[in-house]
């Protein structure tokens, strides 16, 4: 009697890795075009080339899988600003490029402005939730506080400048040609394209460096009269 040995041939192993960054990919557009209530989990699931439990396995349900997707677009920015090691630069060289990769990051990635608009709309919710926040802004915080007490000890830049306060500043500057576009050409008739934004972000870090450059504001006790 003889017995036959059934061969199970088992299919190509699953790589949870890459099946997560598609998803976090199809996510980011899916949220960032249609917002949070218009995004559909069957759309993310076709676009990922994934089954809809495979999400809910990885992320859970789609408010869990929106505040993914939106701590990735936060890591994608922070990951490009620690590549540039700007707290290794010379002090403007560093705020000159901090400047481009802003611009230049605002624009090849559009998912982050929107992420961000829908975030605010929302009232902030879901980044209160995300518990390493604090962490992933960290490294550019440290980086541009290096570059500013370098400045500082050179007598290149003034003293008294928040690494916070400076780095809103540059990403208000960068974010608003970019996030209203539109309006603008509509209205101002600008031609908004990569010259005019490569121009515009020489522009910035010419305001910012002649800030960091100008003495800060004398403060007096006495009592101005009228």
């Amino acid at each position: 009697m003889t017995h036959s040995l059934k061969i199970i041939k088992k299919g190509p192993k699953r790589d949870a890795t890459a099946s997560k960054r598609r998803i976090l990919h199809a996510a980011l557009n899916e949220f960032s075009r249609y917002g949070h209530a218009g995004a559909r989990m069957d759309s993310i699931a076709e676009a990922a080339d994934v089954s809809k439990p495979m999400i809910y396995n990885y992320f859970g349900d789609k408010e869990e899988l929106y505040k993914a997707a939106l701590r990735e677009s936060y890591v994608q920015i922070r990951r490009g600003e620690q590549e540039l090691q700007i707290g290794d630069l010379e002090p403007e060289a560093g705020i000159r490029k901090l400047v481009s990769f802003t611009m230049n990051h605002f624009v090849s990635k559009p998912w982050f402005i929107s992420m961000l608009n829908t975030e605010n709309l929302l009232g902030g919710d879901a980044i209160r939730q995300i518990g390493d926040a604090d962490a992933i802004q960290s490294p550019l915080i440290d980086g541009i506080g290096k570059l500013l007490e370098k400045g500082a000890e050179t007598g290149l830049f003034r003293d008294d400048i928040d690494p916070v306060e400076l780095y809103i500043t540059i990403a208000s500057l960068c974010y608003f040609p970019v996030s209203n576009q539109h309006t603008l050409r509509s209205v101002f008739k600008v031609a908004i394209d990569a010259p005019w934004l490569a121009q515009r972000a020489e522009m910035i870090s010419d305001m910012v460096l002649q800030y960091l450059r100008s003495s800060p504001s004398l403060k007096t006790d006495q009592t101005r009269k009228l």
